[in-house]
């Protein structure tokens, strides 16, 4: 068994680098801690504008080589105002990696029903 230690040291928060030739690079879209999570979740309560969302998404995911946050809630603007094809290419990644969207629902319940299906997965033997 893991102790506490070994899980807490786990570096679990994958990333994709995407290139994006409009800004002259690649940027890496990670996968978002449960508290960087919370926090969009929670800024997503009121309904907003689609590009607010796309630059929330983004600087909620956006990370730098160490997996650190490149932006903050005051970069939200200035993403937003970005070029569009640009946010949706970016989004659309950070969406499929955060499991967010009707796809990811789509997928998890695939996965759900897969699993059902399947062996329990437990060493007893059968009745």
């Amino acid at each position: 068994m893991l102790t506490r230690e070994q899980i807490l040291a786990a570096r679990d928060l994958g990333f994709e680098d995407v290139p994006v030739p409009e800004w002259g690079g690649d940027v890496r879209i990670g996968v978002m801690g449960g508290k960087v999570r919370g926090a969009l979740m929670d800024a997503l309560v009121e309904k907003q504008p689609v590009e607010r969302f796309q630059a929330l998404m983004l600087a909620s995911t956006i990370v730098d080589e160490n997996g650190k946050q490149l932006f903050s809630a005051e970069d939200v603007e200035q993403l937003s105002d970005k070029n569009t094809d640009v946010l949706v290419r970016l989004v659309a990644v950070a969406m499929r990696l955060n499991k967010i969207g009707q796809k990811a629902t789509e997928d998890a319940e695939k996965n759900s029903e897969a699993a059902q299906s399947g062996s329990s997965g437990s060493d007893s033997p059968a009745n």
